[in-house]
């Protein structure tokens, strides 16, 4: 995945200032910031459903939302698409139809993402996490080689976090790139690399050890602080 000087403008104002990075394939690489400084923009712009001002979007070596990455790229957005009136298997036997997915994908990512107990229930009647989680397993049906997954562990408690991290890290051995967005700090030491955002820009673009060195912070919390003060030109 390659991104070069991409900008956006949403209501007639720029929101992305001319991002550009590479995502190596089989990697885990986070985007961290705060709510509002253009995750969201630029995973959608990733998958080929955002507007680009300029600049180019390739995936996989076509351009991002090309007819053929249609099967090729999962993406669960920040709020869940899936239908309130269906249960969670009928949800996923009908968006594995619409992907050509195999049938039996359905209990495997069901299995994955921990809903067993829940796959009967129609989505209206589960929670938030359990929301949460349909949606991603919507992401992982077929055998996508690429997932851009916009704050996929919202709302879930700890134990379900480090299952889904686990399972994001067994993926990524078989050779999947995952792009994944959070504002949670303490999840960002759990990727291969990181490219923490605000306002549009990209901070910084590096390992969480090398991000922690470069500015002597004790956390990757600390660390962000220290290079938004260094943006404004301030003392750290």
């Amino acid at each position: 995945m390659s991104v070069r000087d991409l900008r956006v403008a949403r209501g007639g104002r720029e929101v992305l200032h001319g991002l550009t990075f590479d995502v190596p394939k089989g990697s885990v690489v986070g985007l961290l910031g705060p709510s509002g400084c253009g995750k969201t923009t630029l995973m959608r712009a990733l998958v080929g459903v955002q507007i680009v001002k300029g600049g180019t979007v390739t995936v996989l070596g076509d351009d991002a939302g090309s007819p053929g990455l249609r099967r090729r790229v999962g993406y669960a957005t920040q709020s869940p698409a899936v239908y309130a009136d269906l249960t969670v298997a009928e949800n996923l036997r009908y968006f594995a139809s619409v992907l050509g997915a195999p049938r039996t994908d359905v209990d495997r990512v069901i299995d994955e993402v921990g809903l067993g107990a829940s796959r009967d229930q129609t989505a209206a009647t589960l929670s938030g996490g359990q929301l949460s989680r349909a949606n991603l397993a919507v992401a992982l049906l077929g055998t996508p080689e690429v997932l851009v997954l916009d704050e996929p562990t919202v709302g879930l408690d700890p134990v379900l976090r480090q299952e889904l991290w686990e399972l994001f890290r067994e993926l990524a051995g078989r050779g999947v790139t995952l792009v994944v967005s959070s504002h949670v700090m303490d999840e960002a030491g759990r990727t291969d690399r990181l490219l923490l955002m605000r306002d549009g820009h990209i901070l910084a673009d590096g390992t969480p050890d090398g991000l922690r060195h470069r500015t002597g912070a004790q956390d990757l919390e600390e660390a962000f602080l220290h290079l938004i003060a260094e943006k404004a030109g301030s003392p750290a």
